[in-house]
């Protein structure tokens, strides 16, 4: 069965033109020019993946995100103008897997969306069933589940965030650059700045700290990268 996609932007172009490329890739595609019809749509439909514009009137992408995650952890890729940079960090630390700045390459646009539906199907355990569970101290990861919890408590991640936790709790005391966690979480052939895998960090620390606001396992070392405390 084809992989469902919501494509939420109020560009009459943007939509058709990528609805066609998406659909002559294989994909479901269902389209939306407004954030309200599309979380109305989406939460009586899901989908397997969203695209989403971030400046739409009505609803826009920042509030559509949040109320998408109030209810599951769909992968979600934003799209975003060449000037938003204060709205890809916090579009990240809210929750969105990925951005693709405008005007972008439809090529790399399906790349970041297969990158993404293929690490979700790894963490609803197609390929991960035999994965062990890994318990550091009080985390515990199950890989075949996709569930995380830390003293006992349930933290909910992103498939993102999940990976590049897995990364560095299977080596804890030991440094990862970011370059080693965008292969762990994107795959060696998708690049991501610097800045993604920092606010993906900074979002992680913040889920944990809900839960435990004594939490200080992830820990970094400026200008080399971050590591799991093995103690």
């Amino acid at each position: 069965m084809a992989n469902s996609i919501a494509l939420v932007d109020d560009d009459k172009n943007i939509l058709q033109s990528l609805s066609v490329a998406l659909e002559a890739e294989g994909f479901a595609v269902r389209t939306y020019n407004d954030g309200a019809e599309a979380l109305k749509a989406i939460t009586a439909q899901p989908v397997d993946l969203a695209i989403l514009d971030i400046k739409m009137p009505r609803m826009d992408g920042m509030e559509l995100l949040a109320n998408l995650r109030k209810q599951s952890a769909l992968p979600v890729i934003f799209l975003t103008s060449k000037d938003d940079e204060v709205d890809e960090v916090l579009g990240l630390r809210m929750g969105a897997d990925d951005y693709i700045k405008k005007p972008f390459s439809q090529r790399l646009l399906v790349e970041r969306i297969r990158a993404l539906l293929r690490r979700g199907e790894i963490a609803r355990g197609g390929d991960t069933q035999a994965e062990p569970v890994i318990q550091r101290g009080d985390l515990t990861l199950d890989p075949g589940r996709h569930q995380c919890t830390w003293k006992s408590k349930d933290v909910d991640l992103t498939v993102t965030e999940f990976l590049i936790l897995k990364s560095l709790a299977l080596r804890p005391g030991h440094v990862k650059s970011r370059d080693q966690l965008m292969d762990s979480a994107y795959g060696e052939h998708i690049y991501v700045d610097d800045r993604t895998i920092d606010s993906h960090i900074k979002r992680l620390r913040k889920k944990f700290k809900v839960v435990d606001g004594e939490f200080a396992q992830i820990e970094t070392l400026y200008g080399v990268g971050y590591r799991y405390r093995d103690h």
